[in-house]
C-alpha cells in the first residue's frame, strides 16, 4: 500500500483564509484561473511531506497578508494507518510540526517518511541560476531517503558556519591551529557528503538519459555530471591548500558548499546551447528519474505533484507522462492547470480514479469523484 494524503486543510496560507480538500487515491486535478492559489495548495502538501516551501526559503513569505501565522494540516493514509499532521508557523516564533498529536523535536526526523516529486516551470531555475540552487536540490531530493546524509549535511553546515565566524573575526587574522577543530568536522562529514552525491548522481545520470530519449526519440545526447573539487584531493588538503586563501576572503572557499551539476546536450553546457524545448525536456527527464530512484530507495511510490506543465509543454512530451501515468507508475498525483476541459481529454481513456476541484476567487467546489473511461 502506497502512502495516500487523504485530506487537506491549509488556514491564512498565502492567499487561502481557509481551505480543504478530500482528495482521491489516484489523480486530483485542481483547475481554474491563475491566482486563485492551486499551486499554494500543492506547496501546502510539500510541506506535510518535507516541512517547508517548495518555492519559499522563508516561512513567513507563506503567511497570509495581514496575518502573523498559518497552519498547514493533512492526514496520510500509511499501511499501519492514518497519521494526523500539522505544521504550523508563528510570527517571531520557530516552526511546529506535529504528527499524531506528537510535536517533533527535531523536523529532520520527519523528512522522508512520505517521498514527494515535484514538477513545476519553476524547475528553470535549475538550469538558469546558480550553483547553490543545484545543491539544494539534490540535497533535498537525497535527503528524502537518506537519514544519515542529512546528518551529515546538518552538521557540515553547522562547522562551516563556525569556521566562517572565526575567518570573520576583527581582532587578526586567526592562527591556524584555531580552525583545526572546525576543519575536523569539515572532514569527517564533508567526505562523507561527497561521498553520498557522487553515488548518487552516478546512479540518477543513466535514468535521466533513458527518460529523455523515451520523450523525445531524437538524436542529441544529454549528461548529467557531478563537479566537486573533492574529486581531485581531500578534504583536509582542501582546507590547508585554501587556508591563506580563505583568511583573505574571510569565509572557507573550497568544500562540497562550492559543489555543482553540470547538465549537458552534445557534451555542451545545456544553458548555453540547448533550447527552450530540449531544457524543459532535461528538466523533466530528470524529475523523472529522480521519482525513479525515490521510489526504489525508499520503498513506496512518492506522491507527484504537476503544477501547470500542461500548458508549458507540447504534445510529445505530455504523452510520454500519460503513458507512464496510465502505465501505473505514480502513486497519488495532484494536478494544477488553468482548463479543465484539457485535463477531461488528457485523463480520460487512462482508467484511473480522477477527482476535479474547481477553484475561483470564491473558495473551491468538487466534482463527483470519475472513474475516467477506460480506451478499447
Amino acid at each position: 500500500m502506497d502512502v495516500v494524503l487523504s485530506s487537506l486543510s491549509v488556514l491564512q496560507f498565502r492567499n487561502h483564509r481557509e481551505a480543504s480538500l478530500v482528495l482521491g487515491r489516484q489523480v486530483n486535478c485542481l483547475v481554474g484561473p491563475n491566482g486563485t492559489g492551486k499551486t499554494n495548495l500543492l506547496d501546502a502538501i510539500h510541506y506535510l511531506s518535507l516541512c517547508k516551501s517548495y518555492f519559499e526559503a522563508q516561512d513567513q513569505h507563506q503567511v497570509q497578508h495581514g496575518e502573523d501565522w498559518f497552519m498547514v494540516k493533512g492526514v496520510m493514509e500509511t499501511p499501519d494507518g492514518p497519521d494526523e499532521l500539522s505544521c504550523a508557523v508563528r510570527s517571531g516564533q520557530r516552526k511546529v510540526f506535529i504528527r499524531n498529536h506528537k510535536e517533533y523535536a527535531r523536523l529532520a526526523d520527519h523528512v522522508g517518511r512520505y517521498p514527494v516529486v515535484m514538477i513545476t516551470p519553476y524547475d528553470g531555475q535549475l538550469v538558469l541560476e546558480g550553483s547553490e540552487v543545484r545543491r539544494r536540490f539534490i540535497d533535498g531530493l537525497i535527503a528524502q531517503f537518506d537519514r544519515a546524509y542529512l546528518d551529515h549535511l546538518v552538521r557540515y553546515n553547522r562547522a562551516l558556519a563556525q569556521r566562517n565566524l572565526l575567518l570573520k573575526a576583527q581582532y587578526g587574522p586567526p592562527a591556524r591551529a584555531m580552525a583545526e577543530p572546525w576543519d575536523e568536522q569539515l572532514v569527517l562529514h564533508g567526505e562523507a557528503v561527497h561521498a553520498v552525491r557522487k553515488q548518487f548522481i552516478a546512479a540518477m545520470a543513466p535514468l535521466l538519459e533513458r527518460h529523455y530519449q523515451a520523450i523525445t526519440s531524437g538524436p542529441e545526447q544529454v549528461a548529467l555530471h557531478y563537479r566537486s573539487e573533492l574529486g581531485e584531493t581531500d578534504m583536509r588538503r582542501l582546507l590547508e591548500v585554501h587556508w591563506e586563501r580563505d583568511v583573505a576572503a574571510q569565509h572557507t572557499t573550497g568544500g562540497p558548499h562550492k559543489d555543482d551539476l553540470l547538465f549537458t546536450i552534445g557534451e555542451r553546457p545545456l544553458r548555453r546551447y540547448g533550447s527552450q524545448g530540449q531544457q524543459k525536456t532535461f528538466l523533466i527527464a530528470m524529475k523523472l528519474a529522480q521519482f525513479d530512484l525515490t521510489a526504489e530507495r525508499s520503498g513506496r511510490k512518492p506522491m507527484l505533484l504537476l503544477d501547470d506543465i500542461f500548458d508549458k509543454i507540447d504534445p510529445q512530451r505530455m504523452r510520454h507522462l500519460l503513458q507512464l501515468l496510465g502505465d501505473g507508475r505514480f502513486g497519488q498525483v495532484v494536478i494544477t492547470d488553468t482548463d479543465a476541459q484539457r485535463l477531461h481529454n488528457a485523463l480520460d481513456g487512462l482508467g484511473l480514479d480522477t477527482r476535479f476541484f474547481h477553484l475561483d476567487h470564491e473558495g473551491i467546489t468538487a466534482d463527483a469523484p470519475r472513474q475516467a473511461v477506460q480506451n478499447a
